[in-house]
C-alpha cells in the first residue's frame, strides 16, 4: 500500500512525531503503532501523550484515568493520534506523618522526569497532562515546559465534601478527621466521634476539597496560561468533566497545528515572568497553599526563568486576600464552581490591575481574552476587590537572623500576626509528634522542627499532621511552629515552613537551643523572624555543633535527591537548567 506514512519525502506540516514513523528505514517502528491498533491514517497524524497519575494510590488519582479517555477521544477528534501515558503518584494524604512523606516531593521531579524521558523519547508532537494530587500538579507542569511542545494541563477536580452526621450537617473536608485526631488527645472528643468523621469526610473521588495544595496548583494552571478558564474547580466526580476534557483537547489539536505551521505559543513562551507573578497573585488572593511558593520556582526554572522565593514574596505582599476559602476561610472548592470558577478571581483582580491581562495563554489569546466572559464577584465566597478579607494577602515570607534566604507563613485567618517565646527545639518529625500527641510543650512555645529540609530530610516532609494535632488540642493559636520542612496546604495557624538555609546546608535554624527568644512579627509593614543571638553568637554554635544530623541511613531514591537537590527558596529542583535557554526576565 502507498501511502505519504512510507513516503522518504520531508513531511508538512513539520510534525516532530515524522521521525518515528516516516520512511523506509521506520518501517519496523510502524510495526509498533500497527500493533497498538493505528492504521495508516492514524499513524500519519500529530501522536500526542496523554499523561495522568490515575491510579488507586489516592482518592484524588482514582478517576483520572475515566477522565484521560474522554481527552483522548478529544484528541482523536481533534486529527490527533493519542497514547496514553500513566505515571507515578505519591499520595501526600497516605505518607502523612511517617516516613514514607519522604518521597512526596521527590515524586514531583520523578513525574517530571517521566514526562520529559517518554516525549522525548518517543518524539510525540504534544501534551495532555492531568493531575490531582499535591505534587503530580507542578510535576506534569514542569514536564510541560521542559519539554516545551504544545501543552494543555488539566486538574482533574477536587472531592466533594462531606456533611458531618446529625443535626449539625456542615461541610466536612479530611483536614477535620486530623484535627479530631487531637480532640482525642486532649480528651474533646471520643473515638467514636473520630469513626464518624473519619467515615463522612471524604465521600467522593477527588482532591481534598479546600484551597489545599492540589486546588491551589489547579488555580495556578489556569492563571499561568496553560489550563483552559474555568477548569480547575469543576468536582471530579461531576459529568460536565467529560465534555470539558473533550474540548480541552481539541483545543490542543488546534495549538499542535499551528505550531506545526510555525505559529502558536509553546510552554516557554507561556510561562513568563508575567505568567508567574499572575500565578502568585492567585495563590495570595486565595490564601492557597504555602507550597506554592516551592512549587513555582520549580516551574520557572524548566522555563528558564529566574523566579525565586523573593520574587514570590513581592507578589504576594502587593495582592489582597478576596476568597474566603478554607482552612483559613469558610468555603471550599466546590463552592468556587457554583459561583463561577477561578476565572471569577482572575478577572477581578484583572480588572484591578493585580494582573498582567497581555501574557498568553495556551490556545493563543491573552489571559485578558479568556477571563472576558468570566462572573462577577459573588461578594460572599469571592469578595470585590475594594472589600477585601485583607489588603496584603493570605501569604508572608518572612526574613531575618534565623531565616536569611527566607520563610513562608499562610496569614489568612490567623488572629495575630506577632508572636515571641521560646524555642522548643527538635531534631526531627517523630521527635515533635511525640512530643505533641503527649502535649509536652507550654502556651507561648515556639516548637522548631529541623534537619526536615530538602537535603536534610531528605525530601522536605510536611507537617499537617503536627499542625492539626495542635488545632484539636486547642493550641493551635497559643504556639509557633518553625520548620525547614513544609506544611501542608491545608495546615492553619501560627505555623512557618521552608525557613532556608535549612539546618543540613548550615542554616541559623540548626544553631538554636531550647529557651532561645524567637520573636515572629507577620504584620506588613515588618515579615520578620529572628532570633535573641547575635552573628557571633549563631557562628560559634553552628562550628560547636559541627556535622549536620544525618538522619536515618538511606539509600537509592533518597541518596541520589540528597545528592542533586537546590534550596527550598529556588523551588527544590534537581537539576540545573538548560543554560542554552536560561534567560533573565527580571
Amino acid at each position: 500500500m502507498t501511502d505519504s506514512t512510507h513516503d522518504d519525502r520531508p513531511a508538512t506540516p513539520g510534525f516532530r512525531s515524522e521521525i518515528i514513523r516516516r520512511g523506509t528505514i521506520r518501517a519496523t517502528t510502524r510495526s509498533f503503532l500497527h500493533a497498538l491498533g493505528q492504521d495508516d491514517e492514524d499513524i500519519a497524524r500529530p501522536h500526542i501523550g496523554v499523561f495522568h497519575t490515575g491510579g488507586e494510590m489516592s482518592p484524588c488519582n482514582l478517576n483520572l484515568r475515566d477522565q484521560a479517555q474522554h481527552a483522548k477521544t478529544g484528541i482523536y477528534a481533534g486529527g490527533g493520534t493519542p497514547h496514553e501515558c500513566p505515571v507515578v503518584s505519591v499520595s501526600d494524604g497516605l505518607t502523612m506523618a511517617h516516613s514514607g512523606m519522604r518521597f512526596s516531593l521527590i515524586s514531583r521531579e520523578l513525574i517530571a522526569d517521566s514526562v520529559e524521558a517518554s516525549v522525548r523519547g518517543h518524539q510525540w508532537d504534544g501534551i495532555f497532562a492531568i493531575g490531582a494530587c499535591d505534587k503530580n500538579l507542578p510535576g506534569l507542569m514542569m514536564g510541560m515546559v521542559r519539554c516545551n511542545v504544545p501543552s494543555v494541563f488539566v486538574h482533574g477536580g477536587s472531592a466533594l465534601p462531606g456533611q458531618m452526621p446529625g443535626p449539625d450537617g456542615r461541610d466536612l473536608n479530611v483536614v477535620d478527621t486530623y484535627e479530631t485526631i487531637g480532640q482525642v488527645l486532649a480528651g474533646t472528643a471520643t473515638e467514636r466521634d473520630l469513626e464518624a468523621m473519619s467515615q463522612a469526610c471524604l465521600p467522593t473521588a477527588g482532591a481534598c476539597a479546600g484551597q489545599f495544595t492540589a486546588n491551589t496548583m489547579g488555580m495556578v494552571s489556569e492563571a499561568l496560561g496553560l489550563a483552559p478558564i474555568g477548569s480547575s474547580m469543576v468536582p471530579a466526580v461531576f459529568s460536565e468533566r467529560a465534555p470539558l476534557m473533550r474540548r480541552a483537547a481539541r483545543q490542543l489539536m488546534q495549538a499542535v497545528f499551528a505550531s506545526a505551521n510555525g505559529g502558536g505559543p509553546l510552554p516557554r513562551d507561556i510561562v513568563t515572568r508575567k505568567a508567574l507573578e499572575n500565578a502568585c497573585a492567585v495563590v495570595s488572593a486565595t490564601g492557597g497553599s504555602t507550597n506554592a511558593a516551592l512549587h513555582l520556582p520549580a516551574i520557572a526554572h524548566e522555563a528558564g526563568v529566574r523566579f525565586h522565593l523573593d520574587d514570590v514574596a513581592e507578589v504576594f505582599a502587593r495582592t489582597p486576600l478576596i476568597a474566603d476559602l478554607r482552612p483559613g476561610g469558610k468555603y471550599l472548592a466546590r463552592d468556587v464552581y457554583y459561583i463561577g470558577g477561578a476565572g471569577v478571581i482572575l478577572r477581578t483582580l484583572l480588572a484591578q490591575g493585580f494582573l498582567h491581562g497581555d501574557a498568553l495563554t495556551f490556545t493563543g489569546r491573552t489571559l485578558a481574552e479568556e477571563v472576558a466572559g468570566a462572573n462577577d464577584p459573588d461578594g460572599r465566597v469571592v469578595r470585590h476587590v475594594g472589600e477585601p478579607i485583607t489588603r496584603d494577602g493570605g501569604l508572608a515570607v518572612l526574613k531575618g537572623n534565623l531565616c536569611p534566604e527566607g520563610a513562608l507563613l499562610k496569614t489568612a485567618g490567623l488572629k495575630t500576626l506577632v508572636h515571641r517565646g521560646p524555642a522548643r527545639v527538635f531534631e526531627s518529625e517523630e521527635e515533635a509528634q511525640a512530643a505533641v500527641q503527649a502535649m509536652r510543650y507550654e502556651a507561648g512555645d515556639v516548637i522548631v522542627i529541623r534537619n526536615e529540609g530538602p537535603k536534610g530530610s531528605p525530601g522536605m516532609r510536611e507537617m499537617l499532621g503536627i499542625t492539626a494535632l495542635l488545632y484539636g488540642q486547642g493550641m493551635g493559636d497559643k504556639v509557633a511552629l518553625l520548620t525547614d520542612g513544609r506544611f501542608s496546604g491545608a495546615t492553619r495557624g501560627l505555623c512557618i515552613g521552608y525557613a532556608g538555609p535549612e539546618a543540613a546546608a548550615g542554616g541559623p535554624i540548626a544553631a538554636l537551643r531550647d529557651g532561645d527568644m524567637v520573636s515572629i512579627d507577620a504584620t506588613a509593614g515588618a515579615r520578620s523572624i529572628s532570633v535573641d543571638l547575635t552573628a557571633e553568637e549563631i557562628v560559634m554554635r553552628l562550628n560547636e555543633r559541627g556535622g549536620v544530623n544525618a538522619g536515618v541511613p538511606h539509600g537509592g531514591l533518597l541518596e541520589k535527591y540528597a545528592l542533586s537537590v537546590r534550596p527550598a527558596h529556588q523551588g527544590a529542583v534537581t537539576h540545573s537548567g538548560a543554560v542554552t535557554w536560561l534567560r533573565d526576565e527580571s
